[in-house]
């Protein structure tokens, strides 16, 4: 993923207002390692509930506010992330809902997918396959995390791409 600027984060959700656009707090951005990402992800420390994904759709930085379902009802559940589809760790995943963009999402209408509570998709797709799932082939492991990262980036693109769209 290439690095954003606050500007250019803010400026690109699809289905935040300018002021929930404005207030949500972002990630330390200098932190990050960029070339493992595939996507953004974090919650915002002010409002827990509230979360945001950015990447690149079509070339250009793509953001979707998402609301994360009550602690009680669904955090923590185990599942599989729709994303990273990743069998072998562990993570928690939650339901996370999105508005869709435009007039539909001021109508109500939303959309929701499982995801990694903490955002670590990227780190999931990256680890080393097992040797169930590879033998001890070097090129069949690269071959197998390549795709991985390849679904990953798809699955989540096409999210993001369907909170756009206008049903």
């Amino acid at each position: 993923m290439n690095p954003l600027t606050e500007k250019q984060i803010r400026a690109s959700f699809l289905n935040a207002s300018k002021r929930e656009a404005a207030q949500a707090t972002l990630p330390d951005l200098d932190t990050l390692d960029w070339e493992r990402l595939d996507y953004l992800g974090w919650h915002d420390r002010k409002a827990p509930l509230s979360a945001y994904v950015v990447l690149e759709l079509d070339g250009e930085p793509t953001g979707v506010l998402l609301r994360a379902a009550e602690a009680r009802s669904s955090k923590r559940t185990k599942g599989v992330c729709a994303w990273c589809e990743d069998v072998v760790v562990a993570d928690d995943v939650s339901l996370y809902v999105a508005r869709r963009g435009g007039a539909s999402g001021r109508n109500g209408n939303t959309i929701g997918t499982l995801i990694c509570t903490e955002f670590v998709c990227s780190r999931n797709v990256r680890r080393t396959p097992t040797f169930t799932e590879a033998g001890n082939d070097p090129a069949m492991r690269e071959l197998i995390t390549d795709r991985r990262i390849l679904g990953l980036r798809e699955r989540a693109a096409r999210f993001v791409a369907e909170v756009g769209s206008t049903r």
